[in-house]
């Protein structure tokens, strides 16, 4: 009945490789969630391909695909993602904004296409099917449905999901990628997250939020009043700013932290357990090793 998440991936806009983006990582979004004997995957940016290497490594057969929308950032990891090559495994692939310009499948089709990219999606042997849904939908995953998942539509450009994730009694939430209006609390993220044990929010800007408004981004401020307000427990920041190197990435986790205890900034390979001790304030365990190791 584990019910745990690692972060493969949390930066946002483009991947960074240098000494000032360790602590927190460089790799864009990609968070691996194991319900029981499931696993799913939130998007697939450059995070994904080292999720890919530790599946083939523990044998991982099948796994879903939740993509929160399509901009580079998400899915530009997929192609590199090793089990997709496999003939013996299976991946569910699923979006929300899709429905109605052409589905989830080709879009993944069209960035591995010419003259952008030299091998096609059918060279991924993998069985892998796709869907296309309704933000706002709600539906049942893994084993007889015991994964029950509830979506919302978010306020970005060309379209992105929320998702919340429910499973023996805990809830994770992954909002990403959204803009907010100032002194308007979203009504779609509050009702999506009430009472949720763990909220993975977008908090890419802090003071230049104002000048980069319609660019479709939140901030950890404006995570940390949506938490407050649906009573949320823990508030991961996600999506950093590939212009925030470590040290200031500390710094904003400092100030979130001074405004509101339960908040603290998302690393790559940190993992987080939602411990079932059966009383209404679980504890959650937030590792911090960048050693790879799986959720």
């Amino acid at each position: 009945m584990s019910f745990k998440l690692k972060f493969w991936g949390v930066r946002g806009s483009i991947a960074c490789a240098s000494p000032n983006h360790v602590a927190f990582g460089g790799n864009t979004s990609c968070i691996e969630i194991s319900a029981g004997g499931d696993k799913l995957i939130l998007d697939a940016g450059t995070g994904i391909r080292n999720l890919g290497h530790w599946l083939l490594k523990k044998d991982v057969k099948r796994a879903n695909i939740l993509m929160s929308h399509t901009h580079w950032d998400h899915i530009n990891g997929f192609p590199f993602f090793a089990p997709a090559f496999r003939k013996d495994r299976s991946f569910h692939i699923m979006a929300g904004h899709l429905i109605d310009d052409g589905g989830i499948r080709n879009i993944l089709a069209g960035q591995m296409a010419n003259p952008t990219f030299p091998v096609p999606l059918e060279a991924m042997q993998a069985n892998m099917t796709f869907e296309d849904f309704r933000a706002g939908d709600s539906f049942g995953l893994g084993k007889n449905g015991r994964i029950k998942v509830r979506t919302a539509p978010l306020n970005h450009p060309n379209g992105a999901t929320g998702y919340r994730i429910e499973y023996a009694g805990k809830s994770v939430c992954y909002v990403t990628d959204t803009e907010h209006v100032i002194g308007q609390p979203d009504q779609n993220i509050l009702g999506l997250i009430e009472g949720a044990d763990l909220v993975i929010y977008d908090s890419t800007y802090t003071e230049e939020f104002l000048g980069r408004i319609g660019w479709g981004h939140s901030t950890w401020q404006e995570g940390i009043r949506l938490a407050r307000a649906a009573e949320v427990k823990r508030l991961a920041i996600f999506h950093h700013d590939p212009d925030h190197e470590d040290v200031l990435m500390e710094e904003i986790e400092k100030r979130a932290k001074d405004v509101w205890p339960g908040a603290f900034a998302a690393r790559e390979s940190a993992r987080i357990s939602l411990s079932d001790t059966g009383n209404k304030n679980p504890s959650i365990h937030v590792g911090k090793s960048l050693k790879a190791s799986a959720a």
